[in-house]
């Protein structure tokens, strides 16, 4: 067996998982691998970003559209601490990522060498699996291990610190797959007697509610999941990273969950007998005052994740494992069943927001652009197929309250770290994981200033993203917050003016400023069917807010009811 380096034998393990798209930025520490790369370029895409930030969200973006965990190579030090955002980010999201750094030769090993951070200890709080390798046998053990954990069980981001002298020695190197690990249980076996007294609870519930997350995108259990709804007739409601789990206009579909949800289902929550959560964990921004939280309703928690289990809403009947293959057993057992008069109870709330929210927000008959509108026209003109990535912030929940959905893992977005600046980098992701579909970011002008230097590479890459910069000049939801509970004092909220399409244009990309509908419709016509980025500046006013709007930690069920 010919002996190859400890980069080459990198490459070809990563090669050997499938492997075909690669973010990164090189530098001293992880040389030799990007050496290696260079016999390599047939064999995959390489994408070298303007940050390393930008990379680690563009691998994000990646994992979350194509469903294959996305792989970012870096360099030791300001490299790796660089990526430390997005890995903490693709941890909470639950995002399956397999990061690579660069470290120093292990005889520097704890001198404080040039550029020497421990890695290692840095992430172990934020990742599933965090490894060093010293050495150069090691290297097809640990790629292995790395994909299988990163993918299996609850999804997520693993770390592997590469020493630089395991890059440069010589090994004979033999590919490994890992399919089992002993001590890692990625899924739990299913308890019949849990299935059945989920299924008893179910077929006697009078007032039934389901809350969706991500947990069911995740585990392609879009058709499982209708399956079950439509037996037993149950209204569902979705967290915002389980939003593309159900079409928009699907008739079960009851919209969002939480502190920026939809009036009927935060107001159901606390009304139903019966709360079904299904792939979703129980933060804050879902139940508000957990002394409150639903307390009238039995609880049934489909999750992978013994750990989320009772750790914020007490379980009455959990059901641990993929929801793919627990939900079809719940199924199963379940009568046909109808709850006409329950699911028609959300009718009042409906045309309560619509009247006092939503009208006036999607088909506003007078003054300035809304971005009620604006979701709604991207839907429209991209026929709803286009996929919808979006940063953080009031742009956020805008797009998540109007935009139209009809295809699972069309709406990315940051949820449980809630990173400024992951939109554009993560656009760029999804573009090459999908390349023959439209892409389409939306931001913050504040958003936007954090890694918009990667529209230079979507432009490098000709990336067709249309990129539409919500600019109100603030850093909008900040002072959202400061105006509705902070006596209006408007502290370091209020950003300078900056020329989002001049920057675009020194990018090589093009675009167009607007102020009206008429001229946003015009700009979008434009944007379309080009093979560069097209930036479209939507200038709005400040005074615009995201409504409806909870108090965190408020009883969001007393708040929606006195405020709407």
């Amino acid at each position: 067996m010919e002996k190859i380096s400890g980069a080459q034998a990198l490459i070809k393990a990563l090669l050997n998982e499938g492997v075909d798209t690669i973010f990164g930025y090189p530098g001293g520490a992880i040389i030799p691998v990007f050496d290696a790369m260079y016999d390599f370029y047939n064999d995959f895409k390489y994408v070298l970003t303007r940050h390393e930030q930008g990379a680690i969200h563009s691998a994000q973006g990646y994992a979350r559209v194509s469903g294959k965990p996305g792989v970012c190579i870096v360099t030791s030090g300001p490299g790796a601490t660089n990526t430390i955002t997005g890995i903490g980010d693709a941890m909470l999201d639950n995002t399956p990522l397999v990061v690579i750094t660069g470290q120093v030769g292990k005889s520097l090993l704890g001198t404080d060498a040039f550029q020497e951070i421990d890695v290692v200890g840095i992430t172990q709080p934020i990742t599933k699996w965090s490894y060093q390798i010293r050495d150069e046998k090691e290297i097809a053990w640990a790629v292995a291990r790395a994909f299988y954990i990163a993918n299996n069980g609850r999804p997520g981001p693993v770390v592997l610190d590469f020493a630089k002298n395991a890059q440069t020695a010589l090994v004979d190197f033999k590919p490994e797959k890992c399919n089992f690990i002993r001590s890692y249980i990625p899924t739990l076996p299913l308890k019949t007697e849990k299935v059945e007294k989920a299924a008893e609870l179910i077929n006697n519930a009078k007032k039934p509610l389901a809350l969706v997350g991500h947990g069911v995108t995740i585990g392609k259990a879009e058709e499982e999941l209708k399956a079950f709804l439509e037996v037993a007739d149950i209204p569902a409601a979705w967290t915002m990273l389980g939003e593309s789990a159900m079409a928009t206009d699907y008739p079960l579909n009851k919209g969002m969950l939480g502190m920026h949800g939809n009036i009927g289902p935060n107001i159901k929550t606390n009304e139903c007998d019966l709360l079904i959560a299904i792939g979703m964990r129980f933060d804050d921004r879902i139940t508000g005052d957990l002394n409150t939280y639903a307390k009238q309703a039995k609880v049934i928690h489909f999750d992978i994740d013994p750990a989320e289990i009772n750790k914020n809403v007490k379980a009455d009947v959990a059901i641990l494992g993929n929801v793919k293959e627990t939900l079809p057993a719940v199924t199963k057992l379940l009568n046909k069943n109808e709850h006409k008069e329950w699911i028609a109870s959300f009718d009042e709330y409906d045309k309560k927001e619509y009247d006092s929210v939503i009208n006036k927000e999607v088909y506003p008959t007078e003054g300035p652009i809304k971005m009620g509108e604006v979701v709604r026209k991207i839907s429209d003109a991209t026929n709803r197929k286009a996929i919808l990535v979006t940063d953080v912030g009031q742009n956020q929940m805008w797009a998540a309250q109007y935009l139209t959905i009809d295809k699972p893992r069309h709406h990315l977005t940051s949820g449980g770290c809630g990173t400024m600046g992951f939109g554009l980098p993560g656009a760029m992701g999804a573009a090459f994981a999908k390349p023959d579909s439209q892409i389409v970011h939306i931001c913050g002008d504040g958003g936007f200033k954090m890694t918009g230097m990667e529209m230079f590479t979507a432009s490098r890459e000709n990336l067709p993203l249309i990129s539409i910069v919500i600019n109100n000049s603030c850093l909008g939801m900040v002072r959202q917050w400061q105006q509705l509970f902070y006596n209006e004092r408007y502290s370091n909220t209020i950003l300078t003016e900056f020329d989002f399409v001049g920057f675009a244009k020194s990018c090589g990309a093009d675009g167009r400023t607007v102020t009206t509908c008429e001229e946003f419709t015009e700009a979008l016509k434009e944007a379309q069917g080009r093979t560069k980025p097209f930036l479209i500046e939507v200038q709005i006013e400040q005074s615009d807010l995201v409504e409806p709007m909870v108090a965190a930690g408020a009883v969001i069920y007393d708040f929606v009811k006195t405020h709407i």
